[in-house]
């Protein structure tokens, strides 16, 4: 039985079993199926690539057409040896392949933690954080313990998540459940989830619309998320021709409300569903045209390497890597053999092994091999579990010039119920890297003891932080235990919390 969209494209090829307990199956050839997995791995490359110029540059404001972002043959194998950290978003998802390749389907979190933490990639952000936590023996990426659970990390990385699982959004979500909340927890997490479960749909139409709505049912309605989420696609509808008026709304709505320490009071956003937004902006508009796909995405500015990334992900699983065009494969095939740095795989590699899982989870999942077909077992989407980061937790100010430091401590006041405290361990040139062993004091109490590492791999992504605080004014001091010359904490900024959102500071 085939299902037709109302565009006449053939979506589903099923048959029923049983009239009380029917199933519906989904019939791929094995070449299908990988060229496919190669199609999400190689537009993730592509997508990146193209975007990686523009990172951070557009803070607040889209790219104007007029602005040429660059593209040409060998572009990629220039960026594979020479600015390797560009590929954050592949090398933090093939950490996580590599560990089922060889540990297996069932491998337990804390392998997936270790591989993660302690391979030399560099990372940022709501990665940093998960991999400080991990290292210090605490694997947890709920908001008590990152301040950056609302940002864009894993959603970056959930690809593989669902390349591994076609036709199985729900196969896709359990994995990121196990994997995704060592890094991060609500909004965050849904991030992952929702991007899972596109490429998982990505399998099984070439609908955009019908991928978008169907992987949103996997997200809580109640959650922000979701909800910004539903206004793009509603907003698509109203302005069918212009995504930069979408792209207003966009900010209009959703903009002045990331909470990452660094993004506070700044045009600078790494939340994830503003990104997320900007990720459907250039699925929606771009519809299917691979060109004005990455281009959208990447003009929405923003973590537009990433944006586009996903978005070309996806894509290209939905259309599969022979038809992504000629002009964007350019110098794609002498890159394919080279290994990412901090890894040993290449993306050959990683479309081989994405589809041995692939297989393997579908005949795990109720589907069968037959012959040189996959038969797909489908599932139909199903809500993740409510979680909400920063309850009742609010920006209010920023304080910098009432940091005082002193010989081996910082100490500074405010209102409020939480605060973040910027900053990093520092050494003078030519010491050693060291470890500040600091304990940080909240009106008189000790609070915490950390270790502080002047080393960019192991660093603390902030000095310190605490929320869900008394609503009064608090006194904190943080001091070194094993001071030594050379070696000192800097206090870039602290940014304060309260629990109601301040809208407007000043009387009539």
């Amino acid at each position: 039985m085939n299902f037709i969209t109302r565009s006449g494209l053939v979506i589903f090829c099923f048959c029923w079993i049983g009239a009380a307990n029917a199933q519906k199956y989904f019939t791929l050839s094995k070449e299908e199926l990988k060229d496919k997995i190669k199609g999400g791995w190689a537009g993730q490359t592509i997508g990146v690539t193209f975007g990686g110029p523009t990172e951070f540059q557009f803070e607040g404001t889209f790219i104007n057409e007029a602005q040429p972002v660059k593209w040409y043959d060998g572009y990629m194998k220039e960026n594979m040896i020479n600015n390797a950290g560009l590929y954050d978003d592949l090398y933090m998802d093939l950490s996580f392949v590599e560990v089922f390749e060889r540990v297996g389907l069932q491998a337990p979190v804390d392998s997936f933690a270790h591989s993660f933490a302690r391979t030399g990639f560099n990372l940022w952000h709501q990665n940093q954080a998960a991999r400080w936590n991990i290292l210090q023996g605490r694997p947890s990426g709920h908001w008590l313990n990152n301040p950056h659970a609302n940002d864009i990390g894993y959603l970056i990385e959930a690809d593989y998540a669902g390349l591994m699982s076609p036709g199985m959004p729900n196969t896709s979500a359990a994995i990121n459940d196990r994997i995704g909340h060592i890094i991060t927890y609500g909004e965050g997490w849904y991030g992952g989830v929702f991007v899972g479960a596109m490429y998982s749909l990505a399998f099984i139409s070439k609908d955009i619309h019908y991928i978008i709505n169907e992987a949103l049912k996997t997200i809580p309605p109640k959650s922000p998320f979701y909800q910004c989420m539903i206004d793009v696609i509603r907003w698509h509808r109203q302005y069918p021709d212009d995504w930069k008026q979408t792209w207003f709304e966009i900010q209009k709505k959703w903009t002045g409300a990331d909470i990452c320490p660094e993004g506070v009071f700044r045009a600078f956003n790494i939340d994830a569903k503003v990104n997320m937004a900007y990720v459907l902006l250039g699925l929606l508009y771009g519809n299917g045209n691979y060109t004005r796909t990455l281009d959208i995405a990447t003009r929405a500015g923003q973590d537009s390497d990433c944006n586009p990334s996903t978005a070309a992900g996806i894509l290209g699983t939905m259309i599969g890597y022979n038809n992504i065009p000629a002009y964007w494969k350019m110098g794609l095939k002498e890159i394919e053999d080279m290994d990412f740095k901090y890894t040993t795989v290449s993306l050959n590699e990683a479309y081989d092994m994405s589809y041995r899982h692939a297989t393997e989870l579908i005949k795990q999942n109720g589907g069968r091999i037959d012959g040189d077909q996959l038969v797909i077992n489908l599932q139909t989407p199903a809500q993740v579990r409510w979680e909400q980061n920063f309850e009742n937790t609010f920006p209010i100010d920023k304080i910098k010039e009432k940091i005082v430091s002193g010989k081996n401590e910082i100490s500074f006041a405010f209102e409020g119920t939480g605060f973040v405290l910027r900053g990093k361990a520092v050494k003078k040139m030519n010491l050693p890297e060291y470890i500040l062993q600091a304990e940080l004091f909240i009106d008189g109490v000790l609070t915490e003891t950390a270790p502080l590492s002047t080393a960019f791999f192991d660093r603390r992504h902030e000095l310190f932080w605490r929320y869900q605080l008394e609503n009064k004014k608090h006194e904190v001091k943080i001091m070194i235990k094993n001071a030594q010359p050379g070696y000192d904490l800097q206090g870039l900024e602290c940014v304060v919390y309260g629990n109601q959102l301040k809208t407007d500071r000043h009387p009539e």
